[in-house]
């Protein structure tokens, strides 16, 4: 921010009043996570103008690069999520720390935590983005003690490592070879893993030819650029009206997409689960477990102006092609008014069928997943192949392959 005019005492209130609330809510957990968050000026790494009410909010991303067409590139992620990745790398006074994705505020509270003894070195394909760190780092106070490179880090950083710990502040869609040979014995790769659209920040820990989470923490971040860029395939739908449906793929696509044409133009399907739930309660894991076990698993958007948009409060952006058909995720009252029942819509020659088949998720993830412990997670580098267990889920990558093991029992 670096404004003269920025009320140093109020920031300063604020930080401290956010430090609580995310003590409280579990995202602090030790002591060094928490005296660092309470240090770092987080203002002083925001652009100009970002009011602090914004700023020390615990949900809230800033910005701070648009491609473009205004698609945001790099942003100060939420201050949520931040000590959640520092939290689970398990840093100690005197580890080295790789932070892959700059921005300056996520590095200097990795600064305070490993101590002047301490390596931190981050690093960015986007050298406007490092230009820009290394100007907020030196003013912040903390110039000489975070090594700034710009790089492309899928290819690993020459001259450095091995490191203790790797904190992956992009999205990823695999994990680059790189990574895990920068890694020392008993270190932690966090990072912020895409499976199949669905993101979590993984914890992960070498265990003999693999690695295996330790933590999983519910995450959004912006894309990776560079050589582990990943770009999903999308179907753009009309609807009898001019407007479009877009079903975005991360992966699975179905080879034959002209099968859904004119599918808006027919009649809609739904079913209904008969499972339910109170308003305000996060149902991320049905996400997961659709991303894990739904045919045609995808993303949905629509345009304005179109049916669905109109609908907007009733459905989730979540979706299976099932052929010439898709469903996708819906909710109507339930609970006396304090709550909703899931259900699908569904459209296409056999929507009913692909609704049923959403249902039938719904309700598998209700029996066998919902309120208990989250899923294992474990990355296979190529030539590492597992014996899955049933009710595994896999997920092939450029360099390996995920599993997700839902607890059972």
């Amino acid at each position: 921010m670096n404004d003269e005019t920025i009320d140093q005492e109020r920031a300063a209130e604020l930080r401290d009043k956010l430090a609580d609330e995310l003590k409280e809510a579990g995202f602090i957990a030790s002591a060094q996570v928490e005296a660092a968050f309470r240090t770092v000026p987080r203002h002083a790494f925001v652009p100009a103008g970002t009011p602090l009410e914004v700023t020390y909010q615990a949900d809230s991303a800033v910005v701070t690069k648009k491609d473009e067409n205004g698609v945001a590139i790099s942003s100060v992620s939420a201050a949520y999520i931040q000590v959640a990745m520092i939290e689970q790398a398990r840093l100690e006074p005197g580890m080295a720390v790789l932070e892959i994705g700059s921005g300056g505020v996520n590095a200097a509270m990795l600064a305070e935590v490993v101590g002047p003894n301490g390596q931190v070195v981050s690093v960015d394909i986007d050298p406007e983005v490092t230009d820009r760190a290394i100007a907020l780092l030196d003013a912040a106070g903390y110039g000489d003690r975070v090594t700034v490179l710009t790089a492309d880090a899928e290819h690993g950083i020459h001259g450095f490592g091995p490191f203790n710990a790797i904190i992956v502040t992009v999205g990823a869609w695999d994990l680059a070879p790189a990574w895990l040979h920068q890694l020392a014995e008993g270190g932690t790769l966090v990072v912020p893993l895409r499976m199949n659209g669905i993101s979590r920040s993984i914890a992960f820990r070498r265990a003999n030819d693999h690695l295996v989470s330790t933590s999983a923490v519910v995450c959004g971040f912006v894309p990776m650029q560079g050589a582990g860029q990943h770009n999903d395939r999308e179907f753009l739908l009309p609807d009898p009206h001019g407007h479009t449906v877009t079903l975005r793929f991360d992966d699975g696509a179905p080879d034959n997409p002209s099968l859904l044409d004119g599918v808006l133009a027919g009649d809609r399907s739904e079913a209904w689960s008969g499972v339910t739930i109170e308003h305000g309660v996060s149902f991320a894991d049905l996400h997961l477990w659709f991303a894990s076990f739904l045919p045609g698993f995808c993303k949905l958007a629509v345009e304005e102006g179109s049916e669905l948009a109109q609908e907007r409060k009733s459905w989730f952006p979540f979706a299976g092609v099932r052929g010439d058909s898709f469903a996708y995720l819906v909710v109507r009252p339930a609970l006396e008014g304090v709550g909703v029942e899931f259900g699908a819509g569904a459209y296409g020659p056999h929507g009913q069928e692909a609704a049923n088949a959403m249902v039938a998720q719904i309700q598998a993830w209700d029996e066998q997943a919902r309120n208990r412990p989250e899923p294992t997670f474990a990355y296979w580098p190529t030539g590492n192949t597992p014996a899955v267990p049933e009710g595994t889920a896999v997920l092939n990558k450029t360099h390996g392959l995920v599993t997700i093991s839902w607890p059972t029992g």
